[in-house]
């Protein structure tokens, strides 16, 4: 099998040596992203709701490019800042998954890049 590389202008750009997602067989393995805003690179950090809601819109944008959508997610890992936004992560991050939710795990963490609240990764496939 081989890897293909999924780019897409529609979420941010790569901010260090890693690519937004690789394609492997009919497995796709996206990076963490986080509240970037890929048309002005500004990062979405009003509140967690808003924050969230811009990582699951760059998410979708990932998963469109490699000809998929939200109900092809199998596994998703959410790193918190901060556990007592959960319930807030949580209410957002269910309003993309109408039915069958993937698997997920949720850890709060010590620090995330650029000082954002929120970063999630998924795994989908077709």
């Amino acid at each position: 099998m081989e890897k293909k590389i999924i780019r897409t202008n529609n979420a941010p750009a790569p901010i260090g040596p890693y690519s937004q997602a690789v394609l492997f067989g009919n497995m796709l393995y996206i990076s963490g992203q986080i509240a970037f805003e890929p048309q002005s690179g500004d990062l979405i950090l009003d509140n967690i709701q808003a924050e969230t809601k811009m990582v699951m819109e760059n998410l979708k944008a990932i998963l469109t490019e490699a000809g998929m959508d939200f109900s092809n997610v199998l596994k998703t890992s959410i790193f918190l800042m901060d556990m007592g936004q959960f319930g807030s992560v949580n209410e957002v991050y269910g309003s993309y998954f109408s039915e069958n939710p993937p698997a997920r795990e949720t850890i709060q963490v010590a620090g995330l890049p650029k000082g954002v609240n929120v970063e999630i990764s998924m795994i989908a496939g077709k």
